[in-house]
């Protein structure tokens, strides 16, 4: 390195690196509480101070994996603390890692540029420490405040993470080009300079980590949106197919009073036994047998079945609706409302009644939360991106029904799988059963 710089203590730095992750942690959804975060937290501090300093005179080759260990090391503070998924606890630790190499070096310029080069005592040297990172660190907060919730759910994508760890690299590497050579031609070759470079390299690099977060969270809420105008649309159809239901009650209940009459007039007892019979098998069909254990599930499922019921659809279901007690009635209804409206749209056009069957299973299965839509499929599936490929003329609304169904899921960390078993459309979805802990 530079023998024109001034020794940054690395507990100044392994500070900076706590802190930042506190930052994070304090704004997301935790998995620890009360004295278990604050010893884990405390632990965290301890651990990396001692890393830093044991690593502090290390050969120049060791410089750049100790600091990928010292990155691992937050990622690990912010993933055992949050109750986030691995990919999203790399893209926060890879933020945090920017913003703490940007607090590092505006406090080492901040304290050079005040005093010159020269030493002072330690007690006002802890004081600027403290006064700069206090500072930082809190405007950071604000900042990040503005767009991350404990509920939210970013969604990040590994080819998002992909993306912010690029940009960390490259702004790590440009940033502290000049402690490794001053022979570059992003180098500089004094002090002042070369502390320069490093603190606005480091804040144009949070920046654009933190414009392309809320990119990403502009992006979620843009879904969101389009989900709710998907359940929107869901709802009035709802309402039409009750209005249907209501219709086809009616007509039954014409018809019973007819078989009533007609019965009364019957002296053949085996003529009476089949009127009978009849009017109980008519009667099964439109008792309200869905007792899940999960009303906006009984719901949705009597009102399709009512449905299926007028265009010759056979729907039937085994299903545990208290395993649905925990999340969103809009997500429910996104969930099953999407899926079984596009299985109901395809059993429509196959032209033997025999054949138009669909079944619904809600279960739990080895820690997981498993629901199943089948359907009977005629033809071979074709996949694009994970979604069928649609045979309709207006393309524009291809896969936003599977699509919503996917953004619902997500929100629960679960996950979508579409396959074809012989004749058979499956539709499954997995998410962990959550506990009464993490709820």
């Amino acid at each position: 390195m530079s023998e024109l710089l001034p020794e940054i203590p690395r507990l100044y730095t392994a500070l900076a690196e706590w802190m930042a992750c506190i930052v994070f942690i304090s704004l997301l959804r935790k998995k620890l509480f009360g004295w278990k975060l604050i010893i884990f937290l405390g632990g965290g501090l301890l651990v990396q101070s001692a890393f830093l300093v044991l690593t502090k005179d290390l050969p120049i080759a060791f410089w750049i994996p100790s600091m990928v260990v010292a990155a691992g090391m937050m990622f690990g503070l912010i993933y055992v603390t949050c109750q986030i998924t691995v990919v999203e606890a790399g893209y926060f630790s890879i933020r945090a890692f920017v913003a703490a190499e940007l607090v590092a070096s505006l406090e080492s310029q901040v304290r050079f540029f005040l005093l010159n080069g020269e030493r002072i005592n330690m007690t006002m040297d802890i004081l600027l420490l403290f006064a700069v990172y206090g500072v930082v660190f809190f405007l950071i907060w604000l900042l990040e405040k503005r767009h991350i919730t404990a509920n939210s759910h970013l969604n990040i994508k590994q080819g998002e993470l992909l993306s912010t760890l690029l940009i960390g690299m490259a702004v790590f590497g440009v940033s502290n080009m000049s402690f490794v050579s001053v022979r570059t031609p992003f180098s500089g070759q004094y002090t002042q300079e070369i502390l320069n470079i490093r603190t606005l390299v480091d804040l144009g690099g949070y920046a654009i980590l933190y414009a392309y977060h809320i990119q990403l969270n502009d992006l979620r809420i843009k879904h969101e949106l389009k989900a709710m105008q998907n359940i929107f649309q869901n709802q009035y159809a709802q309402y039409q197919q009750s209005k249907e239901s209501i219709d086809i009650i009616n007509y039954k209940y014409h018809d019973l009073k007819n078989q009533i009459i007609a019965l009364r007039a019957e002296d053949n007892v085996e003529k009476r036994n089949a009127y009978l019979k009849q009017m109980e098998n008519d009667i099964k069909s439109y008792e309200a047998q869905n007792k899940t254990g999960n009303h906006v599930l009984d719901t949705l499922l009597t009102s399709k079945n009512l449905y299926c019921i007028k265009h010759g659809i056979t729907l039937t279901s085994v299903a545990n609706g208290a395993l649905l007690n925990h999340m969103d009635v809009i997500d429910i209804t996104t969930i099953f409302g999407n899926a079984l409206d596009n299985a109901i749209e395809y059993e429509k056009k196959i032209e033997d009644k025999e054949k138009r069957l669909i079944h619904v299973s809600v279960f739990s299965q080895k820690g997981f939360l498993v629901m199943r839509f089948e359907n009977y499929f005629e033809g071979k599936l074709n996949l694009k991106e994970g979604i069928p490929k649609t045979t309709k003329r207006d393309k524009n609304f291809h896969g936003y029904g599977l699509k919503s169904i996917q953004y619902a899921v997500q929100k629960y960390d679960g996950v979508v799988n579409v396959v074809q078993k012989d004749s058979w459309f499956e539709l499954t979805i997995l998410m962990p059963v959550l506990t009464p802990q993490n709820k």
